[in-house]
């Protein structure tokens, strides 16, 4: 397919440029959300050149165009990849195509295979976990008093509760857990050189140790079936079909990279935001019935774990009154919808009464919405009424350390005190 013609200079040169260089993702947040609010004031999409040869792709940063995109998978397709940069060929043949990657029938049956798989007794089993795996991550934490929060607490909760759905051995996990980290700790960061001619392979390595041994769960399900969510998959029948090796491998790591991480990083955010506002954690703590699901969701919101995603423009399509031809890149940009001030009153602001709050941060609606937002906010929930109402007092110390990335807001680290002996 031939590139587009690079836009009009001024698109390039304006604040749009900003986004193609890596030092952007290395500045503060609030410079970053400066920008994007900047993008927002303009008249029409802006141009990101990518390298050459009029390479590049359409930033699309207010909340209606991000949303109109993702519900019109027919003009603005996920195939061949929804991540900068796209898989490579050679890479979706060994591995399989992600679910997010495709488009159609394709997407369609696949999604349905695993919808099915998610009965509401498997549904039941999981919130039913995630609360008592919830209560003995902070057990553990106020016998330990560890100082960093991540590996000690956002990490174990999703990494346990998607294990003991999918019903993964507790010998693979610690491995798991690692392979995790090796695949997705440099998605989206600039590196230097000697990394990025390194770290790719360790990367797609460890997925691919991830993807062997889950296949061979997989195998043994088949012939010994239990009530766990693999087995679910691999003996599933829906129009004559299940799930095979390398789907459930697929599947798998994207419940890992997108699951664990995602809701780790809105696990973690969400503890700095509540430290940074203890106006809002004191309202939180007075009720908390009544404002936890709005606290969850102003958390994902005011973080946005998922920076942006891709998309192909596959027929002519006017959006933000700009003309969008076929061949042609679009990336929606989460974290800049979702501080959309035509939607969300003073965005900047962390206000867990916020309603309505039609925030983007499991997509923008349409066929990829994300299955699993019902279970990350129960994790949610679940894990911050344990860490507020024990006696002791949780705060986060210092600021986060981000990866730089301009596809997840990842944290890598972060200290954390308790208030009370």
């Amino acid at each position: 397919m031939t590139p587009p013609t690079l836009p009009a200079q001024r698109h390039v040169s304006g604040p749009g440029g900003e986004l193609a260089e890596p030092g952007f993702w290395q500045r503060p947040p609030a410079d970053r959300l400066a920008a994007f609010a900047r993008l927002r004031a303009l008249d029409a999409p802006v141009f990101v050149p990518e390298g050459g040869g009029g390479a590049g792709h359409w930033a699309l940063v207010r909340h209606a165009d991000v949303q109109e995109a993702s519900r019109l998978p027919k003009v603005f397709a996920s195939a061949p990849g929804v991540t900068t940069p796209e898989p490579a060929r050679w890479v979706r043949a060994l591995f399989g195509d992600s679910m997010v990657n495709l488009d159609g029938p394709d997407h369609a049956q696949l999604r349905k295979i695993v919808q099915r798989a998610f009965t509401p007794r498997l549904l039941a089993a999981a919130e039913a976990d995630i609360h008592a795996v919830a209560a003995r991550i902070v057990d553990d934490v106020l016998a330990e008093r560890p100082g960093e929060f991540v590996s000690a607490v956002a990490s174990r909760l999703p990494l346990e509760v998607i294990c003991n759905m999918m019903g993964i051995p507790e010998h693979y996990r610690a491995e798991i857990a690692d392979r995790v980290n090796h695949a997705s700790e440099n998605i989206g960061v600039e590196r230097g050189l000697a990394s990025r001619l390194r770290m790719p392979g360790r990367g797609l390595r460890a997925l691919a140790r991830m993807q062997r041994m889950v296949a061979g769960i997989g195998r043994d399900r088949r012939r010994n079936p239990t009530d766990d969510l693999i087995s679910a998959l691999v003996c599933a029948n829906v129009d004559g079909q299940a799930l095979g090796a390398r789907q459930l491998g697929a599947f798998f790591s994207l419940l890992m990279v997108a699951g664990v991480e995602t809701t780790r990083n809105a696990i973690t955010h969400g503890l700095t935001l509540l430290t940074d506002f203890p106006d809002q954690r004191d309202l939180l703590l007075s009720d908390f019935e009544k404002y936890a699901d709005g606290a969850v969701d102003e958390m994902i919101r005011h973080s946005t774990p998922i920076i942006q995603f891709r998309r192909t423009v596959t027929a002519e399509h006017t959006l933000g009154g700009h003309l969008l031809r076929p061949g042609e890149k679009v990336v929606l940009y989460y974290a800049s919808a979702n501080r959309d001030e035509a939607v969300f009153p003073d965005p900047d602001a962390f206000d867990i009464t916020r309603s309505p709050n039609p925030h983007l941060g499991f997509g923008g609606g349409g066929p990829h919405f994300c299955l699993g937002a019902h279970l990350a906010r129960v994790e949610m929930r679940a894990l911050f009424h344990e860490l507020l109402t024990r006696p002791v007092g949780l705060r986060a110390v210092g600021l986060p350390d981000l990866a730089g990335s301009n596809f997840d807001n990842r944290v890598r680290s972060l200290r954390f005190a308790f208030e009370r002996p």
